[in-house]
């Protein structure tokens, strides 16, 4: 039996993928039980639900689990996939980092382990797999408090699941440029499924701007971020900005007031909201996992994808010092796109 777990809609996205890969040259599904753990947010909740209704449609079973819903859920939970987790033969996870999923790892007994994208945090993971060090999110900074602590045996368990050996093997799916560490495999995610079942999509004249939560996660400064966006859409004429997921409301309102952009909130992952279109002949990003996925998915158009890089200057103190090389690295290893200068005010002054 293979058996997936995830928490985005990106990560049921790409289980769909995977699926599709597995099934050959037969381009149908290969036989796969989802179990969706949604998060609390409620705009991951709604595209996650739209996910899963497609995902049915293609006749994969998914069981939405709550994980989150209250003191004893997480515990409950547990108790309830037991069964399901040590009879599964192959286990497919979306994101490593989560502690949950590292929960569920330490009863694991199948003989594969796939690890499917959750966006850039794959490289990361990757890297980090390869370096033999804890697995730790990019964006995190400090020490680890006392919940870490308390879940370092876990997460040091649940790491060794990743670890190849004479009864497991261990495979990446992904659409990011990785070098894998000895005895993982890598299988390209080339969104195949999504370009199949989707488009292409109708191209309208101008561009549109996707968003990120960079600011969310104490990377980026606000005043910075909206200061930039407003440039990006001046220059290239965007008149829709693709809100992620995890963007706050306020954010969005004050980007609305400061731009005139039209605020798009996505119900669907941005690759699947493309291909249908329709969408400008030139979408702006920062780096983040689109620049990398929008070129595979829309492949054969005429949609030009641009990324903006990050000035140093953006970063707030509360950004891991890890962050600017790893953002440079998202766009300097992202394929067939083009690559813009960030943003500054001097250079906005001088003009």
């Amino acid at each position: 039996m293979n058996l997936a777990f995830v928490e985005s809609p990106v990560q049921l996205l790409n289980v769909l993928e995977w699926a599709y890969t597995e099934g050959g040259d037969d381009h149908v599904l290969t036989d796969v039980t989802v179990v969706v753990l949604p998060p609390v947010d409620p705009m991951s909740r709604g595209q996650l639900r739209r996910m899963a209704e497609l995902a049915r449609d293609e006749g994969v079973n998914v069981r939405w689990q709550e994980a989150r819903g209250g003191a004893g859920a997480p515990l409950k939970s547990l108790r309830d996939l037991s069964g399901l987790v040590r009879r599964a033969e192959h286990v497919v996870i979306g994101d490593p980092f989560s502690r949950y999923v590292q929960l569920l790892l330490t009863m694991v007994r199948a003989r594969r382990l796939t690890v499917v994208d959750d966006g850039t945090a794959t490289m990361e993971f990757v890297a980090q797999l390869a370096r033999g060090e804890r697995l730790v999110r990019w964006h995190r900074k400090g020490s680890s408090g006392p919940r870490e602590l308390v879940l370092a045996p876990v997460t040091a368990r649940a790491r060794s699941r990743f670890t190849p050996s004479a009864t497991r093997t261990v495979e990446v799916f992904t659409a990011m440029p990785v070098e894998a560490p000895p005895g993982v495999t890598v299988t390209p995610n080339t969104f195949a499924w999504t370009r199949a079942r989707f488009g292409p999509p109708l191209l309208t004249k101008g561009a549109d701007l996707v968003g990120t939560s960079l600011v969310e996660t104490g990377v980026v400064d606000q005043a910075q971020y909206l200061e930039a966006v407003a440039a990006l859409a001046r220059t290239h004429g965007a008149t829709r900005y693709f809100a992620h997921r995890r963007e706050s409301t306020d954010k969005l309102h004050a980007l609305e007031a400061a731009t005139g952009l039209e605020i798009v909130r996505p119900d669907l992952p941005l690759e699947l909201i493309a291909r249908r279109g329709p969408i400008g002949r030139t979408v702006l990003s920062f780096p983040s996992t689109v620049v990398h996925t929008l070129p595979l998915a829309l492949v054969g158009t005429d949609v030009k994808v641009a990324v903006c890089d990050i000035a140093p200057e953006w970063l707030r103190d509360t950004a891991s010092p890890r962050a600017q090389g790893f953002l440079s690295g998202v766009t300097e290893t992202a394929r067939d796109v083009q690559r813009l200068a960030p943003w500054r005010a001097t250079a906005v002054t001088e003009a």
